[in-house]
């Protein structure tokens, strides 16, 4: 209904518009004025065309306002709306339950049932008949089991799948083998636009309390916290892909068993690849738990091209976490070897660089930084940049600990002419040995001391 009174506005608005433009143009300018003064008529035409546009756009953004507040915020999708925003801030099954007992059983009058399909166990069920049903229960089983496709369904009285949403008396959610299932008589109410938003969240809440979960259960004692070290890493690309036309390599050196720091290889496709390399604020647990909270926001986001929206979805990830003073820097690129550019969003990292072939040696290009900070300031506006490349680029990306290792003296290293002279030297080499290059310098230039802060690092080579 949403969509469709959507595009039914959008329609008119755009007909009415364009009629209103060609009756004003035709009738209402003098003939003369054509005939005699030609810039006098397309200047009147111009202003009549902007003075239509303009209030077409408000007229568009009123009735645009009125359909969603028809459609999605009153009525029956109302519920599954609040349910959404519930949804947001919960960060544990506790939270969940807590959310389906206020919203869908309360102020929806819904029964609901979540079961886990890879163990077959129901882990809650509304107090209810139908959902406490053996006989549904069954059905359920036969008709939905392990494996099911991840995405939404409807499903009918007799606990089939429809496809016909007016016959639908409920609907359920499958994503990682969790299977949510809520019934509910007047399921044809709910607008269809709801259903994406919460399937969405849906499974950003999976994600999150799994990965929170995961990394809690872990750090009790000083064995767990090595065990939470492995766990954290598994996060990380165990195996760097083979892309064409892109040669990476990488270093991953956290402080203490545990690290804010982390890095990210995904290919988008043939000739597209992300790159991802970030530091989260402090150390130990929390710092870890925001680290694989990224790590598992842009897993799980489908338009990985849209690095405001990468961004977005992370600053608001980290924010609903409540934990204070944490937060990310981050640089995010997107490395077109098609086209030889990179676009990218730099949040507040300070190292990002590209050097490039010169007649002369090698020319260092910074990466900018053209964020703020990631979950703790309001971010804004966000432009992404975007640079040239050519054969033979080396891009650096790594965290601070790389470049403020200091000597004993205070210097720290990214200030010396020795770094630049080995990023000079490193870049005709393969990143690999680039990377081997630097890890010496930096254990070298430090005295064999123990370091300060985690040390990562991604070098990523283009045109070999």
């Amino acid at each position: 209904m949403y969509k469709t009174r959507k595009n039914v506005v959008l329609i008119l608005v755009t007909l009415i518009s364009i009629i209103s433009f060609l009756s004003i143009s035709i009738f209402l300018l003098p003939n003369r004025l054509s005939s005699n003064l030609p810039v006098v008529t397309g200047v009147v035409v111009l202003m009549i065309f902007a003075i239509i546009v303009f209030w077409a756009n408000r007229a568009r953004n009123v009735l645009l306002s009125k359909v969603r507040h028809d459609t999605l915020e009153s009525g029956e999708t109302v519920i599954l709306n609040n349910f959404i925003d519930k949804l947001r801030f919960c960060y544990s099954l506790d939270d969940f339950y807590q959310a389906i007992g206020d919203v869908l059983e309360k102020q929806g009058d819904c029964s609901v049932l979540f079961i886990d399909r890879t163990k077959n166990y129901t882990l809650y069920n509304s107090p209810n008949r139908i959902s406490t049903s053996e006989s549904i229960r069954a059905k359920l089983d036969q008709n939905f089991t392990e494996g099911w496709g991840e995405g939404f369904y409807f499903f009918d009285r007799h606990i089939g799948v429809t496809t016909n949403y007016k016959k639908a008396r409920g609907f359920f959610m499958c994503f990682e083998n969790d299977h949510f299932y809520v019934f509910c008589r007047y399921t044809r109410l709910f607008d269809l636009a709801v259903y994406s938003r919460l399937f969405e969240e849906y499974k950003r809440f999976i994600s999150r309390t799994r990965t929170i979960t995961t990394l809690s259960e872990i750090s009790a004692t000083t064995k767990e916290w090595e065990q939470l070290a492995v766990t954290q890493q598994s996060f990380l690309p165990q195996k760097i892909p083979n892309i064409p036309k892109l040669k990476i390599a990488t270093y991953f050196r956290p402080l203490v068993n545990v690290s804010g720091d982390y890095f990210s290889i995904l290919p988008i496709d043939s000739t597209k690849t992300l790159l991802m390399l970030g530091d989260v604020s402090g150390k130990g647990l929390p710092a870890a738990l925001i680290m694989g909270l990224v790590m598992n926001t842009v897993k799980i986001i489908e338009k990985k091209e849209d690095l405001v929206g990468v961004i977005h979805a992370i600053d608001k990830a980290i924010k609903g976490m409540h934990l204070q003073d944490k937060y990310t820097v981050l640089f995010l690129g997107i490395v077109d070897t098609e086209k030889m550019k990179i676009r990218y969003i730099n949040a507040s990292m300070s190292d990002p660089i590209i050097l490039s072939p010169s007649p002369d040696g090698y020319r260092i290009k910074p990466l900018t930084s053209n964020a703020s900070l990631i979950g703790i300031l309001d971010m804004g506006d966000i432009t992404v940049a975007e640079k040239r490349l050519f054969r033979g680029d080396t891009i650096l990306m790594a965290t601070d600990g790389v470049s403020e290792v200091m000597d004993d003296d205070g210097v720290e290293l990214g200030d010396t002419d020795i770094y630049k002279k080995t990023l000079m030297a490193g870049a005709s080499k393969s990143p690999q040995e680039m990377v081997n290059d630097i890890v010496d310098l930096i254990m070298k230039y430090n005295g064999d001391k123990k370091l300060h802060d985690d040390v990562t690092m991604m070098i990523a080579k283009v045109g070999y």
